[in-house]
Formats: C-alpha cells, sequence, structure tokens
C-alpha cells in the first residue's frame, strides 16, 4: 500500500465530507443539507488529522487512524444502528427531503449521502491501516 492511494482515499471523503458543510440541493429535495454549525468541527478535526498524515506523518498517521475509528463508529451509532433495531422515527422526519436510495415508511434506512460517506470513511480507514501495516513490514524487512 502507497502513501499516495491512502491520501486519495481520504482526499475523496474529505471532498465528499464537504458537501456537508455547503449543501447540495435538487428543488425540494437534496443530497445533504449545508450542517456546517452541526458538523464543523468534525471536518476540522478530519482536516487537521489528514493534513498531520501528510506533512507530520509519524504522529500523522495514528491520529488519522484513531479520528477515522472513532468517526465510523459514531456514523454507526447514529444512523445503522437505527436499521438494526429500530427507532428511528425522528431520523426518518428529519431526513425525509434527502436523497434516498431505499425509501422505507417503517424502517430508518440512511440516505444516500450517508450511505457514500460510511463506505468512504470505512474505505478511508482500511487504507490507512494498510499503509501502516506496510510501512511496519517495511521496517520489519529492513531490519532484519
Amino acid at each position: 500500500m502507497r502513501k499516495r492511494s491512502c491520501i486519495i482515499a481520504n482526499i475523496v471523503l474529505l471532498g465528499w465530507f464537504f458537501l456537508d458543510m455547503v449543501g447540495l440541493y435538487f428543488g425540494e429535495l437534496y443530497l445533504v443539507t449545508r450542517s456546517w454549525k452541526d458538523d464543523g468541527i468534525f471536518f476540522l478535526i478530519f482536516l487537521i488529522s489528514l493534513l498531520l498524515f501528510i506533512f507530520k506523518e509519524q504522529v500523522g498517521k495514528y491520529i488519522l487512524t484513531i479520528w477515522l475509528g472513532i468517526w465510523l463508529v459514531a456514523q454507526f451509532l447514529s444512523h445503522e444502528l437505527f436499521t438494526i433495531i429500530g427507532g428511528g422515527e425522528g431520523k426518518m422526519r428529519y431526513f425525509e427531503g434527502a436523497v434516498k436510495l431505499i425509501n422505507s415508511n417503517t424502517l430508518y434506512i440512511p440516505d444516500l449521502y450517508h450511505i457514500i460517506l460510511h463506505v468512504l470513511i470505512l474505505i478511508a480507514l482500511i487504507t490507512t491501516l494498510l499503509y501502516i501495516k506496510a510501512i511496519k513490514e517495511k521496517a520489519y524487512i529492513t531490519k532484519s
């Protein structure tokens, strides 16, 4: 795994998450609303973590990995958990104007934006973990 692949995966995620900062609307529907007030701190933490990874890799790779892991768990608890255990009626109302892949009146299913966001977080986390593993293996081989 090359650092470039890891950076690309994280920049794609950053770009997708940036849509949450500005919103993307299609008449009465939206892909994502402008949520700078709610999610701006998450955006800044991710941006700083990514910049640390790029410019201060020794510490940045761990900070980025921890952040991506926390973010993935938070998203799971905020979205997929309601799909699994139910009780997402408030979420269904909150996201009723969002573009959806699967529309349900009885079960909360994350909208298209969040499905893609969760997949991108997972890809970024996996590529970052694989990069860290590759570095450790290379260091081990070099020492041997």
